[in-house]
């Protein structure tokens, strides 16, 4: 039986969140998965938990996969991290060699490399839908929230990535993560800047 629908409840993100104790939507985001024929549908409720935005829980790909993400709707930040040792096959969790973080809009795509880290937040007003072409394997016990091909794990443990992107004076701000050890100021790529830098 397929389960394509999903969604993402509050307790579940509390392992991820910067301040876990904060109050927060029953459900943070919804996922409609379309297997390897269609493509997958999420959308992220509105508003931030003690102060953090609204965000996905964020995971890293095993084996060699990339994907890229569409802005069907509304605007957010795709956040993207690499750790050390991710090219010899052995990653580090608590060190992060790369953070980028890119605004996005309604029209943007972002092509996310394999062995690449990502999450996205939503920053505007209005629900957030996004559109990508990750495959998934339907025949998974919980095939919506654990896709096979995705390690939640090393996000699980860190609580999270190496920044929350938070509310501050009405504008996103990143706050490092103190769980760890290594970090790497952020570089703020647009959407095209991106598309052009050499991965």
């Amino acid at each position: 039986m397929l389960k394509p629908f999903a969604e993402r409840s509050h307790e579940k993100m509390k392992e991820v969140l910067l301040h876990p104790e904060a109050e927060g939507p029953q459900i943070h985001y919804y996922m409609i998965r379309g297997g390897s024929d269609k493509t997958n549908v999420t959308v992220w409720e509105v508003g931030t938990v003690g102060g953090e935005y609204i965000k996905t829980y964020g995971h890293y790909h095993i084996g060699h996969l990339d994907e890229t993400y569409n802005i069907a709707e509304g605007e957010g930040i795709v956040l993207l991290q690499k750790r050390k040792g991710e090219d010899s096959g052995n990653p580090v969790d608590d060190e992060i060699e790369s953070f980028i973080a890119i605004p996005v809009k309604q029209g943007d795509r972002v092509y996310i490399p394999s062995g690449t880290g990502h999450l996205v937040v939503n920053t505007g007003k209005v629900w957030l839908v996004t559109f990508d072409d990750s495959p998934v394997n339907m025949e998974e016990k919980d095939p919506v929230s654990l896709p096979g091909h995705a390690d939640y794990e090393a996000v699980k443990k860190m609580r999270g990535f190496a920044y929350y992107v938070v509310e501050e004076n009405g504008k996103p701000t990143l706050v490092k993560n103190p769980s760890y050890k290594s970090v790497p100021e952020a570089s703020w790529f647009t959407p095209e800047e991106y598309s052009q830098k050499k991965i």
